[in-house]
């Protein structure tokens, strides 16, 4: 592939080995240091001049860190005359923060879009955005890939019984995902509803749907603390489920989030790397990982060549 250049951000340098590894290609040579001030210095340490260029960055760990090294990195590129500089963030930072949820609530997923478009950047490539409106906030072309594909493969491949099982959505926000899981499994979904009461109360959960002798997977894009997702198994078990399998996109993890996995009645909890995992798999043995390389991998080489992307929404490249 001529004129293509992919450059790593230092948040998930095993992601983007990968995916250079699939397309054929060495990773560029860049440096990222930290001035003894926490300023953050990056030297790309070759000619991008005319070239197409990707730089992989997930918005995970140090997460401010990371963007900003993102965006110094995108407008490196452009001032060194790169043709076009393609942000690559298989989990997009500061995505929950999409809408005014109460007064004088800042919009930050917003904000985030101005910075990347100010900085330079001409194409995004995420991958399940917490919201899809988000890709509105940008003037640039977005494509928001699915882990959908990924996560069919994975259920027909690892559950045996898959054809007797039930997809779950934890809150009702989920369900327009679940469900799309659900009719390409042709098995039933279910919600489960959030009653609060008020703020600080334990919440009660109504389950909608039918779980009893079956095998429950409980879908979602993103789980941090997974204080929802335990009390959800736990709610699924007592209703009847057999087994409860958690599959998510950005397994964040944060807090005391391991050791609520732990304790929590799942079989398996699945991640794709879109954020790296290997410490978290290490504490905590539930926790197993989809490799996503493949389709960002794909995305480039689609985009860099000129083709159409969609036929990743619905199948997983060989």
């Amino acid at each position: 592939m001529p004129n293509i250049k992919i450059f790593s951000g230092s948040s998930h340098q095993d992601l983007s080995q990968k995916i250079a590894d699939r397309l054929g290609l060495e990773l560029g040579k860049v440096v990222t240091k930290k001035f003894s001030n926490q300023e953050t210095c990056v030297e790309i340490g070759e000619s991008v001049r005319g070239e197409d260029v990707y730089i992989v960055q997930s918005g995970c760990g140090e997460i401010n860190d990371n963007l900003m090294e993102l965006l110094i990195m995108i407008n490196a590129c452009k001032i060194a005359s790169a043709s076009r500089v393609t942000a690559v963030i298989p989990c997009f930072p500061y995505a929950r923060q999409d809408k005014k949820d109460k007064s004088r609530a800042p919009i930050s997923a917003k904000l985030v879009a101005n910075m990347l478009s100010v900085a330079g950047a001409d194409h995004i490539i995420t991958m399940d955005l917490h919201a899809s409106q988000i890709q509105g906030f940008f003037d640039i072309p977005v494509d928001n890939l699915y882990a959908e594909p990924a996560v069919l493969k994975w259920i027909k491949e690892n559950i045996a019984e898959w054809k007797n099982c039930t997809i779950v959505s934890p809150d009702a926000g989920g369900a327009k995902r679940v469900t799309s899981i659900a009719d390409r499994l042709n098995v039933d979904f279910a919600l489960i509803h959030k009653e609060r009461k008020k703020a600080n109360e334990v919440d009660r959960m109504v389950l909608v749907g039918d779980v009893k002798d079956r095998v429950a997977i409980l879908v979602d894009d993103m789980a941090d603390t997974c204080g929802t997702f335990g009390h959800a198994a736990d709610k699924l078990v007592s209703a009847g489920a057999t087994k409860v399998y958690a599959i998510l996109t950005h397994g964040i993890f944060s807090g005391p989030a391991i050791s609520r996995i732990n304790n929590a009645c799942f079989e398996a909890v699945v991640v794709t790397n879109t954020i790296p995992q290997e410490d978290k798999m290490r504490q905590c043995p539930k926790i197993q990982v989809i490799d996503i390389s493949m389709i960002l991998a794909e995305a480039i080489r689609r985009t860099h060549n000129g083709e159409s992307v969609s036929y990743l929404f619905s199948h997983v490249p060989l």
